[in-house]
């Protein structure tokens, strides 16, 4: 199996960070990985934290509650709405730091994602493009770890379709 490099663009103008992945699998079983709670939960998380889900509901205004528990048991809350659901090929989502109700944490930065996804023969290509209301907001995700932990998440899911 080839690894494939994350690549990721800022575009600050926009306000927005390009992430893109490509896997060597095929488009169903990308797709179930992003979009099944108890799947994201093996990857989602960079080491050492793990994801926990405790509600998952992937469906136009639906939420996904989850959790990043680190090693010391410490979690971090989060709140996925999802907007837009084109099966096999595309979400938006709205991403908000949360408490364990999903009640939003209003002093940490909303982020917006669009994902779409490209079968390229043997390969699934995920492509993410996640805005911001502000530039500050993009840079405080930055300056939180974003490029390394999603890079790492990313990583895991290759390790994840591999079987391994």
């Amino acid at each position: 199996m080839a690894k494939h490099e994350v690549i990721i663009t800022k575009d600050l103008e926009q306000r927005k960070l390009i992430v893109i992945r490509e896997f060597d699998a095929p488009l169903n079983k990308v797709w179930d990985a992003w979009t099944q709670g108890a799947l994201l939960d093996q990857w989602w998380a960079p080491r050492p934290y793990r994801a926990e889900t405790r509600s998952m509901d992937f469906s136009e205004g639906g939420r996904w509650l989850y959790c990043m528990v680190g090693p010391s048991g410490d979690r971090t809350w989060c709140g996925v709405d999802f907007r837009t659901i084109v099966i096999h090929e595309s979400f938006t989502n709205a991403v908000m730091f949360c408490d364990e109700a999903g009640v939003e944490n209003k002093d940490l930065p909303k982020m917006y994602w669009s994902v779409v996804f490209t079968e390229q023969g043997n390969t699934t290509k995920v492509t993410a493009e996640i805005s911001f209301d502000r530039t500050a907001d993009m840079d405080t995700i930055i300056q939180m770890g974003f490029e390394a932990g999603y890079t790492m998440g990313l990583n895991n899911l290759e390790e994840f379709l591999a079987g391994k």
